[in-house]
């Protein structure tokens, strides 16, 4: 799958103190994602408010028949005046004719406007003497409206209050159109419905207002604002998310407490000190990380740019083996990452054609981005052996282990990302994993142990350079001792590689303009470490 990965340049800064008070105290504004849903919600209301006013207009007149002197007109106003002024709102709403705060302020006038328009009509037919009507429209709209339109605490209360009391309002236009008031007690059973239907509507849209407040809290992380899933597996998910005060967008890695099991907490500590050490890096071929921090919840998240275009997996997946050319230029990027990795005892320990990215980056074209050091080996570390790995398990993605990561050496090296770059390598020309990624996970890593790949050259009918294909299968030696030995080394080796065409800046271009709306479309962030969850992306039990 392709994914989109953070682009570098935000601030530190979160967004003012006012605002972000304001915004989790719930006293003054709404959570945007709920301000930004009050079109659809009040168009939606009043359209169903209009179709059912119709419906049971027509029934009325149907199963009642004419309303007789100011009964018929009371009616008539009643019914005219509510669709009139639900359908207006519908074309105010639908139409977006106004911004979302005025929007709301505007359909809360069209909350009290259609209690008044409910309660001429309820009330165009006297009451039968004694006898209580029970619940009215009007204290069934003063109920349900501010459940499904957003609003802030206190504008809720106010247009609550002021549409039950259109209840009374609609009786003394009955009365003074001439039609008999209740008597007594009746008054009061008219009205009890109403004045407890505003009342549960108040403490109940309260309860609706504090939750959505939560749930916006819960998008937040730092200075940014989660906006889309964008991807979830075993160790987290990612998400696109913005940057409140520099409206630009990022993605962000969440790995939360229980996604790692019994030992979550000291998982996320671990990523913790690996995402501090990635960061340091400054190869324009790393990913980069520039914000990251901890939730209250104990959520550990870490911020990463956002480009488009295509992982090195969905590239050959959706287009076939590259050309031996752009092979041999995807690869030499990915080495100059690595490499300043090494030089600073990082061992990645996860390459693998997910995790490699080629994109446009700025001016230039099929720029390759190495990504997700989440399993990253400090070798410089007294703690190597704990670092990642739990106890029984091996981190890493089965196609692409080298064989004394399969054998849980005690000394894996830098050179196992050198095989595992050798094994992208034979995906990028051939389209094919070394070994058969149907068989069991286990068989895979014990394929890489044991059996000799074969030469990429048998397996596509592609021109692979004889020389390519050397190193590849050097790259693929069982003993690091005959690999080449940095990923310096490799770059050079890959450097002077024959070729009968070269991948210039020109044939790159092309190739983008030509799929830049596929690159759009299929952007997703970078994928979360699917370890621990399921294979061929998985750890594995030993």
């Amino acid at each position: 799958m392709s994914f989109r990965i953070w682009k570098k340049g935000e601030g530190e800064a979160g967004p003012p103190a006012r605002d972000v008070s304001r915004a989790l105290s719930g006293a003054a504004i709404l959570p945007p994602d709920l301000v930004a849903a009050s079109a659809s919600r009040i168009t939606t209301m009043a359209l169903v408010a209009a179709a059912t006013l119709s419906l049971f207009a027509l029934l009325d007149r149907v199963f009642s028949g004419p309303h007789p002197g100011s009964s018929g007109v009371l009616w008539l106003i009643g019914v005219a005046g509510a669709i009139g002024a639900s359908l207006v709102m519908a074309w105010i709403a639908g139409r977006e004719m106004l911004d979302s705060e005025k929007l709301l302020d505007a359909a809360l006038v069209y909350e009290v406007v259609m209690g008044f328009f409910l309660a001429v009509n309820i009330h165009s037919t006297p009451m039968a003497a004694g006898i209580p009507r029970g619940w009215s429209a009007v204290a069934v709209w003063a109920l349900a409206y501010p459940l499904i339109v957003p609003a802030t605490r206190g504008k809720v209360i106010l247009a609550t209050v002021a549409t039950a009391a259109m209840d009374p309002v609609g009786l003394l236009a009955q009365v003074a159109a001439g039609n008999p008031p209740p008597h007594g007690p009746a008054v009061w059973f008219m009205f009890l419905p109403t004045a407890v239907a505003a009342t549960v509507a108040i403490v109940v849209s309260g309860i609706v207002y504090k939750m959505n407040v939560e749930a916006e809290r819960g998008h937040e992380m730092g200075s940014y604002h989660l906006e889309e899933l964008l991807g979830s597996g075993g160790m987290g998910e990612v998400w696109k998310a913005s940057h409140r005060l520099l409206a630009r967008s990022a993605a962000i890695k969440l790995i939360r407490p229980d996604s790692s099991g019994s030992d979550g907490r000291e998982s996320i500590k671990r990523f913790e000190r690996e995402v501090q050490a990635a960061a340091g890096l400054q190869s324009p071929h790393t990913v980069d990380i520039y914000d990251f921090g901890t939730t209250e919840d104990g959520t550990f998240y870490y911020v990463m740019e956002l480009l488009e275009g295509f992982d090195v997996e969905t590239l050959v997946e959706r287009f076939g083996p590259v050309p031996a050319e752009r092979a041999v230029h995807i690869l030499i990027q990915a080495c100059h990452s690595l490499a300043e990795a090494h030089q600073g005892g990082l061992i990645h320990r996860d390459v693998k054609p997910a995790n490699i990215y080629v994109c446009r980056y700025g001016l230039e074209w099929d720029f390759v981005k190495i990504l997700d050091f989440g399993l990253v080996k400090n070798t410089g570390s007294e703690i190597n052996e704990r670092q990642l790995t739990l106890a029984g398990v091996l981190a890493g993605t089965p196609g692409y282990m080298a064989p004394e990561m399969g054998l849980e050496t005690t000394d894996l090296d830098w050179r196992a990302d050198i095989y595992a770059l050798g094994a992208v390598g034979y995906w990028l020309v051939t389209g094919q994993t070394v070994f058969d990624p149907k068989r069991p996970p286990m068989q895979i890593i014990m394929d890489h142990v044991q059996k000799a790949p074969v030469p990429p050259s048998r397996r596509t009918s592609n021109a692979i350079p004889p020389r390519l294909e050397e190193i590849l299968m050097a790259c693929l030696q069982k003993d690091p001792n005959n690999r080449p030995q940095t990923m310096q080394e490799l770059s050079a080796a890959l450097r002077i590689v024959p070729l009968d065409r070269e991948w210039t800046e020109e044939r790159a271009r092309r190739w983008w303009l030509a799929h830049a709306r596929e690159a759009q479309g299929e952007g997703v962030a970078a994928k979360p470490t699917e370890d621990k969850a399921s294979a061929p992306t998985a750890a594995v039990a030993g």
